[in-house]
């Protein structure tokens, strides 16, 4: 006999399944978007009143021809050298923006670490670990999931590494 299916919550996305799936403690946090703001992180941080080192954004990169996850604070940006040096690589450089919405099952801007459609290798910044929760996007503009660094790491099977710079 075939498995049902697991229904999706109301408003739920992959990456809020993908938590409730694994028991894990998150808050989710949503916020109407504004197209015109010219940061997604920065906007969401605003309208939820969280510091931006404890708003983490998803970006993706290209690191030696493989894909790779990188998950920064939206306060500071990614440093590619550093990336390219947590996964083993040489070089990194910003993924095509069509090839990671394509990859991920998420459009710019709502890319989350979690629930992706092909799991990738993923780095979380090592300032995560200051924190007792961070936020990151619980895949779409305008809806941010709170949980601790440790269970995003758990998950996501991330590697802690001081990626970000201010």
């Amino acid at each position: 006999m075939a498995k049902k299916p697991k229904k999706q919550q109301p408003g739920g996305t992959p990456a809020t399944v993908a938590l409730t799936a694994a028991g894990i403690e998150y808050t989710t946090h949503s916020y109407d978007h504004d197209p015109s703001h010219p940061s997604y992180g920065e906007e969401a941080a605003e309208a939820m009143g969280v510091s931006p080192d404890r708003v983490f954004k998803t970006l993706v990169a290209d690191v030696d021809g493989s894909l790779t996850v990188a998950v920064v604070p939206v306060a500071g940006q990614l440093d590619l050298k550093a990336l390219a040096s947590a996964v083993g690589g040489k070089r990194a450089t910003m993924a095509d923006p069509a090839l990671a919405e394509r990859t991920t099952g998420y459009v710019r801007g709502g890319i989350s670490p979690l629930g992706q459609r092909k799991k990738l290798p993923t780095v979380l910044d090592a300032s995560a670990s200051a924190h007792p929760t961070i936020c990151v996007s619980a895949g779409r503009r305008g809806l941010e999931v709170e949980l601790s660094p440790d269970d995003l790491t758990t998950l996501t099977r991330a590697v802690l590494a001081p990626i970000g710079r201010a």
